[in-house]
């Protein structure tokens, strides 16, 4: 009987390990395997010969590939060395799919591929299994002969800790929405480098479709050649469209990064070794695209560029041979003649490796980029660093799932911290590489003054990352100012310069542009400035406005349209940026740069004459309050006699609060009435 037991499970044993032997064997493409099918076998092998093709010519040519191997593997699905190729070419498709037909072809056969233990390890490190992947990229490297280790050592032992980093990150996540913005904006090609505006109502990225200016190839890669669309927000949706030439050329044409008032595109194109370039929205139409300055662009690869608030700061990436890695932040600063100083490299946020994707928020002092150099948990991660006491801080992994195991790049955030924009080739995507939106998870939506409602509770997403509930987050300090400039008699939109001046200092800090075409203007007020806002157009009096703006002042939008008076006789404006200490007539210093504006245009207009008059609120009695204006409107007067205006063509009048232009029942209402104002009294 123990005989009979001992022989019936050898069987047992042997049976099994048979039907696993028949389930797991490797069938080749060969006229013996497939004796009744010849036709179906030849055109299996000439489909696997055409798939080879594009598959020798690389990733680009890797979607091309599959066309031609599914075909195959429809036939036979069991060998080996074609599903390992059909696994290769998914890595940078659909990373599911790929770890999928790379583990069938370990099953068919182990040995069918040198480095298919690595691809293993990374078709498990991109789906986020990271053992796994952490025991093939072991198995890899026990392959190895040690003159073979040696030469990968560096590169696998990175990928090794990047699993381990991930699997940190992993057990913390950050706390977000991500969506794929949808096929409005995403196609089954790459789109990448999202650029949105401050206010998010308009977004520009780049896009590789078969429909691209030109329609072909980069030889290279095998990919089309890059082209730049506009989406404009459309209710609850994005229109995009194509601008075609000449910001589009038949070659390379990417974004790179936009002017804080969104005036402003630059750009990159594959000329020179790549070179940034820097094109100006008049009206509706984008000009040509303009080379940068010399001690930017080199005949090295310049890629990646975002420009500070002030219009005058900009960060960009290039690979030049004085870096610390591959590729390096640099920042450079605009001189007073509009040029740029030569760049300084910053050597405490880069890497042996490569650092790509760089942004400066509207809060001019955190910087987003992307690393492969950190401590990442794969591919291209996004870090942050914020500017203090005269120095950047240690990059911080904004963490998962924002970052995944995989290219994580083109990180764009809007002005209120809200949510963010990047490209990424994470799994469950719409292409290549789709663009996505981040949205950090608050208690309630913030209040604005926008007429844009925030994008995360009014839009359907096409999928989902929910991460927690709700949290607090650190909202940027920032007040983000638009609306548009306005003819006050016709309502038309004028095209003027807007001057932005530290008022304690006298400094101008920015200068923007409203649009032509529509009269629009954005402007971002880091907090922690008393600010004068001077807006100016040829035949009009000067508009201006004063934000004081404390450190501790929250991100906030105001909307104001802005009404440019002609220089006609009876035109009163309110000069917002006049300041006096409380009951006094001495004009404080904040006020130099609004009295010369004011000048100025005495110097400019000089037959034109005016009348100063100072305005008080209601408290206190009236023969006081006329008496304190009428001695602040002669301070006025008596400055700019000061520097050379005639007082014969200057009155002063004092009207206490006569006249207000508010209630004077509100704290709000008699700060408006305490003010100067100037009006022309002939011409």
């Amino acid at each position: 009987m123990k005989v009979l037991k001992y022989t019936a499970a050898f069987c047992l044993t042997f049976f099994m390990a048979s039907i696993m032997m028949l389930q797991a064997q490797n069938v080749e493409f060969d006229k013996k395997n497939f004796p009744n099918d010849k036709k179906g076998l030849k055109q299996a092998l000439k489909d696997i010969k055409e798939g080879d093709g594009y598959y020798a010519r690389g990733r680009g040519m890797y979607l091309d590939a599959l066309n031609y191997y599914l075909k195959a593997n429809t036939f036979n699905p069991n060998n080996a060395l074609l599903n390992y190729k059909i696994g290769v070419c998914y890595t940078v498709l659909d990373k599911e799919k790929a770890l999928k037909h790379l583990k069938i072809a370990e099953d068919l056969n182990p040995h069918c591929a040198e480095d298919l233990y690595y691809q293993l390890g990374k078709a498990y490190h991109q789906n986020h299994e990271f053992e796994l992947a952490i025991e093939k990229y072991k198995a890899y490297k026990n392959k190895l002969t040690p003159k073979q280790y040696n030469e990968v050592a560096p590169a696998l032992n990175k990928k090794i800790a990047e699993c381990e980093t991930g699997m940190e990150l992993i057990k913390k996540p950050a706390k977000v929405f991500i969506d794929n913005l949808g096929a409005s904006i995403n196609t089954m090609y790459p789109e990448y480098c999202p650029i949105i505006n401050a206010d998010e109502s308009m977004l520009i990225f780049t896009s590789r479709r078969d429909n691209t200016t030109g329609e072909k190839r980069d030889p290279q890669d095998g990919k089309y050649y890059e082209d730049i669309l506009i989406a404009d927000r459309a209710g609850e949706s994005w229109k995009v469209t194509n601008p075609g030439k000449p910001l589009n050329s038949d070659l390379h044409d990417a974004t790179v990064g936009l002017s804080p008032d969104g005036q402003t595109l630059y750009v990159y194109k594959g000329e020179n070794g790549g070179d940034l370039y820097e094109c100006v929205l008049k009206g509706t139409e984008w000009g040509k695209p303009k080379r940068m300055d010399k001690t930017i662009n080199t005949k090295y690869h310049e890629s990646s560029a975002s420009v500070g608030p002030d219009g005058r700061t900009l960060y960009f990436v290039s690979d030049r041979e004085d870096g610390v890695g591959g590729r390096d932040i640099y920042v450079s600063y605009m001189d007073d003649k509009g040029k740029w100083d030569d760049p300084i490299n910053l050597k405490e946020l880069n890497t042996i490796y490569d650092e790509e994707a760089v942004f400066i928020h509207p809060d001019g002092r955190t910087l987003y980029f992307s690393s492969k150099g950190h401590k990442t948990m794969g591919g291209f991660d996004i870090f942050k660093s914020v500017y203090e006491n005269g120095k950047w801080s240690e990059p911080e992994n904004l963490g998962y799932p924002i970052n995944t195991a995989d290219d994580d790049v083109f990180f764009s955030i809007s002005a209120s911290g809200q949510h963010a924009y990047m490209s990424s080739a994470r799994a469950g995507g719409i292409g290549e590489q789709d663009i996505f939106l981040i949205t950090f998870l608050l208690e309630k939506p913030l209040s604005t003054n926008s007429e844009d409602n925030l994008i995360a509770w009014r839009t359907e997403p096409v999928s989902e990352t929910v991460m927690e509930n709700t949290v607090d987050v650190m909202t940027a300090s920032l007040t983000l100012l638009k609306g548009r400039v306005l003819d006050d008699d016709t309502k038309d939109p004028v095209e003027a310069e807007i001057i932005l001046t530290d008022n304690t200092t006298g400094e101008q800090l920015a200068t923007f542009t409203s649009n032509s075409a529509t009269g629009k203007y954005l402007v971002s007020l880091p907090s922690g400035k008393n600010y004068g806002i001077a807006v100016n157009a040829d035949g009009y009096l000067f508009h201006s406005e004063n934000f004081d703006i404390p450190n501790a002042a929250a991100y906030q939008e105001i909307e104001k349209d802005i009404y440019l008076k002609k220089v006609e006789v009876g035109k009163e404006i309110v000069l917002r940026n006049i300041f006096f200490d409380f009951n006094q007539s001495t004009l404080r210093p904040e006020s130099k740069a609004e009295l010369e504006r004011l000048a100025q245009l005495l110097r400019e207009n000089p037959t034109i004459k005016i009348e100063i008059s100072g305005h008080t609120d209601n408290v206190g009695s009236a023969a006081y309050n006329k008496g304190l204006s009428e001695r602040r409107a002669k301070s006025v007067v008596d400055y700019l006699i000061g520097v050379g205006i005639s007082a014969d063509r200057m009155t002063y009048v004092g009207y206490g609060f006569d006249k207000p232009i508010a209630s004077n029942d509100t704290d709000e209402g008699r700060q408006l009435n305490r003010r100067t104002e100037f009006k022309i009294t002939s011409k």
